[in-house]
C-alpha cells in the first residue's frame, strides 16, 4: 500500500493509507452507517465491488458516490447520511 494520507469523514480525521477504498478506509475508522435507506434503515456496504449501491456517501460534495470504488486521496472530505 501507499503512504500515510489523512482524510475528513463527517468532519474528523481519518488516518489511512494511499490506494485504500474510501468505503474500507470508513470501515477501519469504525464508521457503521454510510447512508439511510428511504424508510430511515442504516445501511453500509454488502458487496464491496460496486453492485449493492449501499455504500454510497458524499466526497468533495459529489452525492451518490460509491464508495467502494472511490480511492482515498490526501485531504478528501467524505459525508455520510
Amino acid at each position: 500500500m501507499g503512504r500515510r494520507i489523512t482524510i475528513s469523514v463527517n468532519g474528523r480525521a481519518v488516518e489511512t493509507r494511499e490506494g485504500t477504498s474510501v468505503a474500507a478506509a470508513l470501515l477501519n475508522a469504525g464508521v457503521a452507517r454510510f447512508r439511510r435507506s428511504e424508510s430511515g434503515e442504516a445501511r453500509e456496504p454488502l458487496c464491496g465491488m460496486g453492485i449493492c449501491m449501499e455504500c454510497r456517501v458524499t466526497i468533495d460534495g459529489e452525492a451518490q458516490v460509491r464508495s467502494c470504488q472511490r480511492l482515498c486521496e490526501d485531504g478528501m472530505e467524505v459525508e455520510t447520511t
